[in-house]
């Protein structure tokens, strides 16, 4: 074999371990954050993540705004640090550069390790959560744990199939809006046109979600409706324009429309809340774009209300 061919094979059989490694990784459905498990470790049944159930290990795999991981950077370079509050460390992942911090503590009572990563990503920052009950430590070592966490990828983008099956009711029309995210832990999902995180000086957005309301008296729609609104973060000067009980796909409902104003930019804009109430639990859509926005986005509002239903 010449050197040229040995150079080549050798680059081409790396490039196969590369690939190998890569296919191990397992990214939690719907999530942007995965990691090559350890063996014993399976899917968790309760949460996203990996657990061996009889060795009480559990691996937490969740998603935190895109900010989460440059505040915490700033935050160690700052001049002053708390002496009481344990200083994460620089941490290499497949993913890139990360913090990593590990302590010992009390959970019930028993003595566990605890391990929280910080992965930095373009869309989110990656976050994974590793507690060892003390006597699985043989088992599942410092060493092995590391070695776990330095596998944490990011993926760029998670199919909307995939981000949709997670949550617990179904939504079948996405009126064409470009970004779809699952709020974690996945009981919400939030559709817009902004490439980045949402922002209501930015172009239209809708967010859907289940609220564990039960509907109550006709009555008292009206009062739980106005409450859910004084909620609405990122709002000042809001002026409800109106407020009609109202029927949402054959169940009862209730409609808030409002004028705003963006507190970060003192931005017109127009909002819309429905309330769609079920036996336990009720479903929340809330809509706001910029007053020029508005006629438009409020048809592509009331599409993707009519087209959510619950799981069957």
């Amino acid at each position: 074999m010449t050197r040229a061919g040995y150079l080549f094979g050798l680059a081409a059989a790396f490039a196969l371990l590369g690939s190998a490694h890569a296919a191990d990784v397992v990214y939690p459905t719907g999530s942007h954050v995965g990691l090559v498990p350890l063996d014993g470790l399976r899917a968790a049944a309760t949460f996203a993540g990996f657990e061996d159930a009889n060795a009480g290990v559990k691996v937490l795999v969740a998603e935190l705004p895109v900010q989460a991981f440059a505040s915490v950077e700033a935050n160690l370079n700052a001049a002053t640090q708390p002496s009481d509050v344990p200083k994460p460390e620089s941490f290499d992942t497949a993913a890139g550069k990360s913090y990593l911090n590990h302590e010992s503590a009390l959970d019930g009572g028993a003595k566990v390790e605890r391990f929280a990563l910080l992965v930095s990503g373009t869309a989110v920052s990656g976050y994974v959560v590793v507690q060892v009950p003390a006597d699985a430590t043989a088992t599942y070592s410092e060493q092995a744990i590391r070695k776990m966490l330095a596998s944490t990828m990011m993926r760029a983008d998670v199919p909307v199939e995939e981000q949709l099956s997670v949550l617990p009711f179904k939504v079948s029309n996405l009126a064409d809006f470009k970004q779809v995210r699952v709020v974690p832990p996945g009981g919400a999902v939030t559709l817009s046109d902004a490439a980045g995180d949402l922002d209501l000086s930015g172009p239209p957005f809708i967010m859907v979600s289940l609220v564990p309301i039960a509907p109550g008296p006709t009555e008292d729609r009206d009062r739980i409706a106005r409450d859910l609104v004084s909620t609405l973060p990122g709002i000042k000067n809001v002026r409800i324009t109106s407020a009609e009980a109202m029927r949402i796909t054959g169940l009862p409902g209730f409609e808030i429309r409002l004028d705003a104003n963006s507190a970060k930019d003192d931005k017109d804009i127009s909002m819309v809340q429905w309330l769609r109430f079920g036996p336990n639990t009720t479903l929340r859509i809330v809509g706001g774009a910029g007053r020029d926005e508005w006629p438009n986005a409020f048809t592509r509002f009331s599409a993707v209300r009519d087209g959510v239903d619950p799981m069957n």
